[in-house]
Parts: structure tokens; C-alpha cells; sequence
């Protein structure tokens, strides 16, 4: 029977197969079919769609594009051995023959096998990693010895590198990576079991055996799931309860070992090898070894979540922060999300690394947090300012640092806020730094936040047309801007990730202005009324409504801001700290 499937060929998911089953959806929510943890991945990104044409995929209005090969699409029907590109990860589409019908095949490309259980013995976990450490009843010998120690050190080593990982994204790998230094496995499965529904969700899938779907008993990952058993089988292809036909002998698959992820009282799934065409290949000692490795991969992997849960957390609050900057500086509505996107494309041209990616995105988002401390009548004042009121303005650099260098999680983006209106040539402020004086992050914001105030509209003026606006930029190279930085902008804007995150630049298109930001969003193609889609700057999610023979974007409520960065900044040679920022500078 034909099939249809994507294979992700990307760390940290690689090797990870999807069976398309009419629709398959991709994107940051967890709610999508392949959940991708990639700040360069919207929420709801793409979806891969099987019609009676043949099989399409089609881009939900996502911030960073969906592209085959080079080419970026909007909606392209999809041949076999097509590579997909979404954010930082590839993925292979591809047709495959299926000579017979598991009896479950979850949406992950891991198939159960409800019968293929092999001669089984399952012991309580917590007993197998007890007798890992008992000693022997007999004298041991020398060799014993040797091997017990060697055991040990194998297991501390690996349970060291998996302790040290915080990133849950790549913790899955670090885990199975060890296990297979520690049990000549061939395959390897980590599920775990899902917050809301209870199902067992397949996070990860190691395999030296090359492509194909991994086919394992639905018993033995019950036993060590739901029971809290370490599972062994033998022999499993020679068992004669398996018919013929069964997934398991077509797999060849001659010993399997499931172990329970648990953490304290709760387990969090299991993690599964098997080899093949090797008979009994795992004796009792390595599920020895895959227990006393499960249980500090179990704790490393809570402790990975709670960092996410943090991490998002503090996000979240900065997204309030910000969403009080702007509404009180109604008039440029937007100017956050565009400088923040405008700023993220710059530092993926100038190759900074992911950590710095994710400070850029938070200090973009922060940069004008100083805008709080001032008053209304200048802050709103729809006409020019006077030198006095300008003076009073010129303030709020110094009053956003204020803010933030009381918090140690923000204190890396202080030079976001601090530096923005500083100016190459010395002529800026609040200090009057030049050149390579000035921290590369304030440097990096001039150029966004002056192309953004050029471009965008305000009750007093329409925005400049973006090649004018590019122009000047060019012409205030090495004087006003940085050159690095100038030259990192041309670059984002011909290549295309300037523009679209631009106010007007879909306003003659098929769009709709987004009630958060006033940027206007391109309609997806093929998208009716009451539609779902991203708005590419704040990335809320609109709604598509009509009314008086007009369409409109309705805000959904309760839809949170995710930027998609691009992949981000070398650590800055000059960071700031709290004492350097100038406490005469710094005003009460």
C-alpha cells in the first residue's frame, strides 16, 4: 500500500518520520501535528495537506517563510524526495510501499505492535537499579571488579553530560547519545507522555540503521510506563507467538529494552532500544545500565522543562512590559514588533550565534521600555517637539536601563535600551560614545529603530518609501551608523526579510491591517472567512471577517506575541554591566 510521509533531516530532530494521514500540520503550538521548538518556526507555520490533485503543502501566513529547495512558496504540490525547509530544520517528502497495516501507527512515524512482545521478562525498576550497585555474594575476582568499575564510570560520565544540558530541544539527543555508548542498540525511541491527554508522544528517534519506521511493542512500552517495570526481551523473531506476517519479524528485530522515565512519583515516559539480527544481544547487565541511565535522564528532562516553563515566563511579562510602552505611545503603534523583527534579521546577516539571538529578540523588545517614566504631553504630542521637550525625550535610554539593572535576567539587555540613540560619529546620547565605543547591541538597534521611524506612518507624515529610506541609510554609513550594521541591513532588505515586516508594504496586496500592530498581513492564499492566520511582525493571530463588502483581521483573544528570530549573534565584544552604566547619567 502507498504511503506518504516527511522525514526531518535536521538536528535535533533528525531521523524523525511523520506519517501523513490526510493533514499534517507544522509549527511552534503544541497543538500542531510535528511540534518544532525553533524560534524561527511560527506557531502554526505550514501544512502538508493530501487532495484528490496530489499532495500540497501551503504557508499559513508564517513570519520566516516556507521554502522547497531555494524557492520560498506559498502553496506548491509536493514530489517525492522534495526537501522542505522551515526555519532552521529540512525535511524530506517522500512516498514509501506498506505491505501491511500496523495495528497502531501514531502520527510521530513510530509504530506499535500490540502482540510483539518476544520472550518477555519485566522486573519493578527501582529492584534493577538496585542490584546495579549490590555487591556480589561471592568473593569477586579482579575481572569483576574491573568491569563493575568500568560500569560505573560509564554511567557517571553519561549521566554527567546529561545533567549539564538545559535546552529540552537538545537534551533528547544528549540522552539517547549515551545510551547507545552504554547498550550496543541499534534503534532508540524517547516518549513522553503528554500533560493534557495522557498519550505517549514520540520526542525523539535514533536509528544507525538508516530511514524506515522503527516498529515497537505496545506491551512492553505499557509495562514500563504504566507499571514502572525495566522490560527485556529475547529472541523476539524467533518466538513463535509472532504470525508471519507481524511488523516485528519483517523489522528483524531480535532483543528490545524499555526502561521508565520516572521522577519522583511521576513518570514522564520511557525510553526504548532494540537490535536487529543479532540474537540476544542485551543481557541483564545492560538493562542494568539503561535503568541507572533513565533516571537521571528523567530529572535532567524536568528540570529542562521547568527552565522552558521559566524562560517563558519572563517572556511573557516582557511581552506586557512592552504592550504598556505601546499603548501609551499610540502614535507608533507597531514600532516595537518592527524594530525587534528588523534587528533579528540584521543579526542573522551578521551570523550571531542563538543565545544572542534570543537576547536581541527580549532587548528589542525592551528597548524603549524608558518611555514609560515619560509624560504624556510629550510622548503623545502629534506635531514636532520642542528643544526643551526634546531634552525631556532624550531621557528615556537611561531611565529603560534604570529599570531594568535591578534584574539579573535583564541586565544583558540594558545596551538594547541604553545605546540605541547613540550615534557612530560621537554625536548621540546620552554619552556621546563613537565608533566601536559603543556596544555592537546599541549599535545594531540605531539602524533598526531609524529605518523603522523613517518608513512608518504617524499622524503628521506617511512614512518614506523603503528604497528612499534605504538610501539614507547608506548615506549615513560610517557617520551616523555603523557600516557593519549598515551594510547587515541592505543585505536583509534585498534578500527580502526587511520588507516584509515593513507597515505598507501589503497594503495594495491581498491584506488586512492587524488591530495590534497596524501592519498590514497578506491573506493566505485559499483562506475563507473565519480563517486562522499570523501576523508576521507581532505574530498575534487573526481572524478573517467581512463586513460592509470589506475583509478585516480581528484580533483572537488570548493569542501571545512569538517573534521568529533568525539564527543570531557572536557574543558582543563589549557587554555591559550595572556599574558601568554612569549613576550622574542616570536620572531619578
Amino acid at each position: 500500500m502507498k504511503r506518504e510521509r516527511i522525514v526531518v533531516q535536521s538536528a535535533p530532530y533528525q531521523g524523525k518520520l511523520i506519517d501523513i494521514k490526510g493533514k499534517l500540520t507544522i509549527g511552534r503550538n503544541p497543538d500542531c501535528t510535528f511540534q518544532v521548538a525553533d524560534l524561527q518556526v511560527s506557531r502554526q507555520h505550514a501544512i502538508i495537506e493530501q487532495t484528490p490533485a496530489g499532495t500540497i503543502i501551503r504557508d499559513l501566513g508564517s513570519g520566516n517563510g516556507t521554502y522547497i529547495g531555494n524557492r520560498r512558496i506559498l502553496e506548491c504540490r509536493l514530489s517525492d524526495g522534495d526537501v522542505i525547509k522551515i526555519g532552521s530544520i529540512e525535511i524530506r517528502f517522500e512516498g514509501y510501499e506498506s505491505d501491511s497495516t500496523p495495528a497502531d501507527v501514531p502520527s510521530s512515524g513510530v509504530r506499535f505492535n500490540k502482540d510483539a512482545t518476544g520472550s518477555l521478562q519485566a522486573n519493578d525498576a527501582q529492584n534493577v537499579y538496585q542490584t546495579f550497585f549490590r555487591a556480589p555474594k561471592d568473593s569477586a575476582s579482579a575481572d569483576q571488579l574491573k568491569s563493575a568499575q568500568a560500569r560505573l564510570a560509564a554511567v557517571y560520565e553519561a549521566c554527567r553530560i546529561i545533567i549539564s544540558e538545559r535546552d529540552l530541544k537538545h537534551l533528547f539527543s544528549r540522552v539517547m547519545d549515551q545510551v547507545f555508548t552504554l547498550v550496543p542498540a541499534h534503534s532508540g525511541v524517547i516518549l513522553l507522555r503528554d500533560a493534557a491527554t495522557g498519550e505517549l508522544i514520540t520526542e525523539y528517534v535514533k536509528s544507525g540503521l538508516g530511514a524506515g519506521a522503527i516498529t515497537i511493542s505496545s506491551t512492553i512500552v505499557s509495562r514500563a510506563c504504566d507499571h514502572g517495570e525495566a522490560v527485556i526481551t529475547y529472541n523476539a523473531a524467533d518466538d513463535s507467538r509472532f504470525d508471519a506476517g507481524a511488523s516485528i519479524i519483517a523489522q528483524n528485530i531480535s532483543s528490545a529494552m524499555c526502561a521508565p522515565l520516572a521522577y519522583q512519583d511521576e513518570t514522564l515516559g520511557v525510553v526504548y532500544v532494540d537490535t536487529r539480527g543479532t540474537t540476544n544481544a542485551f543481557v541483564q547487565s545492560d538493562l542494568e545500565m539503561l535503568v541507572a541511565l533513565a533516571g537521571p535522564a528523567a530529572i535532567a528532562i524536568k528540570n529542562a522543562q521547568y527552565v522552558a516553563k521559566l524562560e517563558k515566563a519572563y517572556h511573557d511579562t516582557l511581552i506586557v512590559v512592552a504592550n504598556a510602552v505601546e499603548a501609551r505611545d499610540h502614535y507608533t503603534v507597531g514600532h516595537t514588533w518592527r524594530v525587534t523583527n528588523f534587528a533579528l534579521a540584521m543579526a542573522h546577516v551578521l551570523g550571531w550565534p542563538e543565545d544572542d539571538l534570543k537576547r536581541c529578540e527580549m532587548g528589542g523588545v525592551l528597548h524603549d521600555v524608558g518611555k514609560i517614566a515619560i509624560e504624556d504631553a510629550i510622548l503623545r504630542k502629534p506635531g514636532g517637539l520642542t528643544d526643551e521637550e526634546f531634552a525631556k525625550m532624550k531621557v528615556h535610554p537611561e531611565r529603560g536601563a534604570r529599570i531594568m539593572r535591578d534584574s539579573d535576567f535583564l541586565v544583558p539587555m540594558i545596551p538594547y535600551a541604553l545605546y540605541h540613540h547613540e550615534r557612530y560619529d560621537g554625536k548621540g546620547y546620552p554619552y556621546g560614545l563613537k565608533g566601536d565605543e559603543i556596544p555592537i547591541e546599541g549599535r545594531l538597534l540605531a539602524v533598526a529603530d531609524t529605518f523603522d521611524a523613517m518608513t512608518s506612518n504617524r499622524p503628521y507624515r506617511k512614512g518614506l518609501d523603503p528604497e528612499i529610506a534605504i538610501a539614507e541609510i547608506q548615506k549615513g554609513s560610517g557617520t551616523q551608523f555603523d557600516p557593519t550594521c549598515v551594510e547587515a541591513m541592505l543585505k536583509a532588505y534585498r534578500e527580502g526579510s526587511i520588507v516584509r515586516v515593513l507597515q505598507d508594504y501589503f497594503k495594495d496586496a491581498k491584506s488586512v491591517a492587524c488591530p495590534f500592530c497596524s501592519t498590514y498581513v497578506t491573506i493566505p492564499e485559499g483562506a475563507e472567512l473565519d480563517s486562522e492566520f499570523e501576523c508576521a511582525v507581532c505574530h498575534r493571530h487573526l481572524r478573517l471577517k467581512e463586513q460592509n463588502n470589506a475583509f478585516y483581521g480581528e484580533l483572537i483573544a488570548g493569542t501571545e506575541a512569538r517573534h521568529n528570530p533568525t539564527p543570531l549573534p557572536a557574543p558582543p565584544t563589549h557587554k555591559i554591566t550595572v556599574t558601568e552604566i554612569s549613576p550622574n547619567a542616570v536620572k531619578a
